[in-house]
Protein backbone atom coordinates (compact mmCIF):
# COMPACT_ATOMS: atom_id res chain seq x y z
CA UNK A 1 0.00 0.00 0.00
CA UNK A 2 1.26 3.38 -0.50
CA UNK A 3 -0.12 7.34 0.31
CA UNK A 4 0.83 10.31 -2.26
CA UNK A 5 1.06 13.73 -0.91
CA UNK A 6 3.00 17.18 -1.77
CA UNK A 7 6.24 18.41 0.33
CA UNK A 8 3.61 20.85 1.86
CA UNK A 9 4.74 19.66 5.13
CA UNK A 10 1.59 18.65 6.57
CA UNK A 11 2.86 14.85 6.31
CA UNK A 12 6.50 15.39 6.21
CA UNK A 13 7.95 14.76 9.39
CA UNK A 14 9.45 11.91 11.91
CA UNK A 15 6.21 10.95 13.02
CA UNK A 16 4.58 10.13 9.74
CA UNK A 17 7.27 8.12 8.87
CA UNK A 18 7.57 6.02 11.51
CA UNK A 19 3.71 5.48 11.24
CA UNK A 20 4.41 4.46 7.74
CA UNK A 21 7.33 2.28 8.50
CA UNK A 22 5.10 0.52 11.05
CA UNK A 23 1.90 -0.29 9.31
CA UNK A 24 4.45 -1.46 5.81
CA UNK A 25 3.19 1.44 3.98
CA UNK A 26 5.29 3.62 1.08
CA UNK A 27 5.28 7.42 1.00
CA UNK A 28 5.45 9.26 -1.87
CA UNK A 29 6.07 12.72 -2.50
CA UNK A 30 5.20 14.79 -5.62
CA UNK A 31 5.69 18.21 -6.79
CA UNK A 32 4.21 20.59 -4.61
CA UNK A 33 1.43 23.09 -6.10
CA UNK A 34 1.22 20.94 -9.32
CA UNK A 35 -2.64 21.45 -10.01
CA UNK A 36 -2.88 17.85 -12.44
CA UNK A 37 -1.74 16.11 -9.41
CA UNK A 38 -3.90 17.75 -6.03
CA UNK A 39 -6.74 18.25 -8.08
CA UNK A 40 -8.47 15.01 -7.03
CA UNK A 41 -7.47 15.79 -3.36
CA UNK A 42 -8.32 18.71 -3.13
CA UNK A 43 -12.16 18.25 -4.26
CA UNK A 44 -11.78 15.35 -1.88
CA UNK A 45 -11.16 17.62 1.12
CA UNK A 46 -13.34 20.41 -0.66
CA UNK A 47 -16.35 17.85 -0.37
CA UNK A 48 -15.28 16.72 3.40
CA UNK A 49 -14.86 20.10 4.58
CA UNK A 50 -18.66 21.29 2.84
CA UNK A 51 -20.27 17.88 4.14
CA UNK A 52 -19.09 18.16 7.42
CA UNK A 53 -20.20 22.02 7.63
CA UNK A 54 -23.45 21.26 6.17
CA UNK A 55 -23.71 18.73 9.06
CA UNK A 56 -22.77 20.87 11.89
CA UNK A 57 -25.55 23.46 10.58
CA UNK A 58 -28.12 21.21 10.09
CA UNK A 59 -27.82 19.82 13.37
CA UNK A 60 -27.05 23.14 15.20
CA UNK A 61 -23.52 21.41 16.34
CA UNK A 62 -20.48 23.14 17.95
CA UNK A 63 -17.32 23.65 15.89
CA UNK A 64 -16.17 21.62 18.92
CA UNK A 65 -16.98 18.87 17.31
CA UNK A 66 -15.54 19.27 13.76
CA UNK A 67 -13.36 15.73 13.71
CA UNK A 68 -16.22 13.82 14.90
CA UNK A 69 -17.90 15.13 11.89
CA UNK A 70 -15.04 14.88 9.21
CA UNK A 71 -14.72 11.49 10.39
CA UNK A 72 -18.05 10.26 10.04
CA UNK A 73 -18.40 12.51 6.58
CA UNK A 74 -15.59 10.12 5.49
CA UNK A 75 -16.92 7.31 6.67
CA UNK A 76 -20.63 7.54 4.46
CA UNK A 77 -18.43 9.43 1.09
CA UNK A 78 -16.34 5.95 1.30
CA UNK A 79 -19.19 3.58 1.63
CA UNK A 80 -22.07 5.04 -0.63
CA UNK A 81 -20.15 7.41 -3.59
CA UNK A 82 -19.79 5.16 -6.57
CA UNK A 83 -17.15 5.16 -9.26
CA UNK A 84 -18.77 5.70 -12.24
CA UNK A 85 -16.43 4.03 -14.76
CA UNK A 86 -15.85 0.80 -12.24
CA UNK A 87 -19.65 0.73 -10.78
CA UNK A 88 -17.65 0.73 -7.48
CA UNK A 89 -17.76 1.97 -3.95
CA UNK A 90 -14.14 3.16 -2.71
CA UNK A 91 -15.03 0.68 0.23
CA UNK A 92 -15.25 -1.92 -2.46
CA UNK A 93 -11.92 -0.89 -4.46
CA UNK A 94 -9.83 -0.92 -1.28
CA UNK A 95 -11.09 -4.18 0.25
CA UNK A 96 -11.55 -5.65 -2.94
CA UNK A 97 -15.17 -6.94 -1.37
CA UNK A 98 -18.88 -6.24 -2.38
CA UNK A 99 -20.06 -4.22 0.82
CA UNK A 100 -22.64 -5.35 2.50
CA UNK A 101 -25.98 -2.96 3.51
CA UNK A 102 -27.64 -3.57 6.54
CA UNK A 103 -31.56 -3.38 6.95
Amino acid sequence: MSIRSDHGGEFQNERSEHFCEKHGIKHNFFAPRTLQQNGVVERKNRSLEELARTMLNENSLLKYFWADVVNAACYVLNRVLIRPILKKTPYELFKKTPKTIWM
